[in-house]
């Protein structure tokens, strides 16, 4: 379940920095759009990232947001990616988050990236302040 405290944050449009853990070991960050759906933190990628890559041989993450009204309360999240979305249902998702960042729908061209695949996370972590 999604801390009360938290929600606002994931719904908002500050960018979160995502941290995986690459093949060698390493840490990995990358700067994501966030959003809720249910009880999951989601973000979007592309299924040739390295962010998927990573989050499919091992679904430990972490995402952190720095408000910019407040950089002195970030919000600090742990957790596993649970599933993905990749079906044709992820563009509402993808659209939503989207439209919150840009006030546009997501362009449905596929990059470098790949498609795109919406992560779902289950939080056993999350904290909002210093301390």
């Amino acid at each position: 379940m999604i801390d009360p405290d938290v929600r606002p944050f994931l719904e908002g449009t500050e960018l979160a920095h995502v941290a995986t853990i690459g093949p060698d070991g390493a840490p990995r960050t990358s700067p994501v759009w966030t959003g809720t759906h249910g009880d999951h933190v989601v973000f979007l990628t592309g299924n040739r990232a390295r962010k998927y890559r990573d989050l499919k041989a091992d679904p430990r993450i972490a995402l952190s947001l720095a408000p910019a009204a407040n950089d002195y309360m970030p919000v600090i999240l742990r957790g596993r990616v649970t599933g993905w979305v990749e079906d044709e249902s992820r563009w509402e998702i993808i659209d939503e988050i989207a439209t919150r960042y840009t006030g546009a729908p997501y362009p449905r061209e596929v990059d470098a990236f790949g498609d795109r695949a919406i992560a779902l996370i289950e939080l056993d972590h999350q904290h909002v302040g210093v301390g």
